[in-house]
């Protein structure tokens, strides 16, 4: 209720809200300003730039276009490469330049933030799914999850996660509600009913994963049960090794990137922060943004369609480039072998229509 004493005081008009009172929320010093734009900026690039090389891989290919797999990692793309944007600029504005911003448009800036990574985590939880039924349905997957379907499931996850985020710029803020400890204008109440959104989704993606581990041994033993000779103990051993260290990989990532950033808006719900805490809050947040840059190598870039995606748009643009040099006669391009039907690699001694996806993770 302090915070919405000083903002009436501050409030002289009706049209918004002015933000200098929001200085206790502003706590970095001079040096960790500098940090902090120097952090935001490199990993707001890089990660900028990943993403959208994923997201022109996939949207080049019209094999990869058509297959609901990739709609999801294009989705977690497109969430990644908006939130590195979104995030990166927002946080300098406000932590680095001191920025004042009417209350709607600080509303937005935090929905947005908000929607992105929560957009991100949906998107990594249908990619999730999408893993569980092609190994627990693989006869009809392809039947059981088309394209459109795909889409009508990406555009209710977005649609869900834009309402969840901007419920705050409809008018589910602070004053006369408790005000959060680390978000100016955002009530407790709704940053307690985000994270048990956000718990729900940690928990699905776990779940499913925990899943498709076990099917995946189910499915390895099963073959195993036929094929004797080309299948050994050792070679299941392995198998199940190098899924349950990708699974685990992937969980780890998600625990290690999210858990202090969440943990401390837990500890912010009933707890009165120092200004040490909330610096620490600050560069925590900073790991979400690692996060969006490391999705795309373990989603994406280890996908070997994609990786021949981009070896075919990489001899495209050598074979232009030869065509325009001094001794370039207008070479006519020959199509590509990396530009494959093939959907997964083959396994030797197992069934090519599964098992060889657990890489791509």
């Amino acid at each position: 209720m302090e915070i919405c004493l000083k903002i009436e005081a501050a409030n002289g008009s009706s049209d918004g809200l002015n933000f200098n009172p929001m200085k206790e929320y502003m706590i970095l010093s001079g040096p960790q300003k500098i940090a902090i734009a120097v952090l935001c900026t490199l990993l707001g690039l890089l990660s900028a730039l990943e993403n959208l090389v994923v997201l022109y891989l996939i949207g080049s290919s019209h094999r990869l276009r058509k297959k609901p797999s990739y709609l999801f990692i294009g989705s977690l793309a497109g969430a990644d490469f908006l939130a590195s944007v979104v995030f990166a600029s927002s946080f300098v504005h406000f932590h680095v330049f001191d920025g004042v911003d009417s209350k709607a448009v600080f509303l937005l800036k935090i929905g947005s933030v908000t929607l992105t990574f929560t957009a991100s985590l949906g998107s990594l939880l249908l990619t999730a799914i999408d893993r569980y039924l092609c190994l627990r349905y693989p006869p009809t997957y392809k039947a059981l999850l088309t394209r459109r379907r795909a889409l009508v499931t990406l555009g209710i996850m977005w649609v869900l996660a834009a309402l969840v985020s901007y419920l705050p710029l409809m008018g589910w803020t602070c004053c006369p509600r408790p005000c959060s400890e680390l978000f100016p204008l955002i009530p407790n109440d709704y940053l307690l009913g985000w994270l048990l959104f956000i718990a729900a989704l940690f928990a699905g993606i776990i779940y499913t994963y925990a899943h498709v581990l076990w099917k995946a041994h189910q499915h390895v033993a099963s073959l195993a049960e036929h094929r004797d000779r080309h299948l050994s103990g050792i070679a299941r051993m392995r198998l199940d090794v190098r899924l349950a260290k990708t699974l685990g990989m992937l969980l780890a990532v998600l625990f290690i990137f999210w858990f202090p950033v969440l943990a401390l808006m837990v500890y912010s719900l009933g707890a009165r922060l120092s200004d040490q805490v909330k610096k620490v809050f600050a560069f925590c947040s900073l790991l979400c943004l690692v996060n969006s840059m490391v999705n795309p190598i373990i989603y994406a870039l280890r996908s070997g369609e994609i990786r021949s995606s981009a070896h075919h748009r990489l001899a495209r643009w050598k074979k232009c480039v030869r065509g325009l040099g001094p001794e370039g006669k207008g070479e006519i391009p020959r199509s590509s072998v990396t530009e494959t039907e093939a959907d997964v690699k083959t396994t030797p001694g197992l069934d090519s229509r599964e098992l060889s996806w657990p890489d791509e993770l």
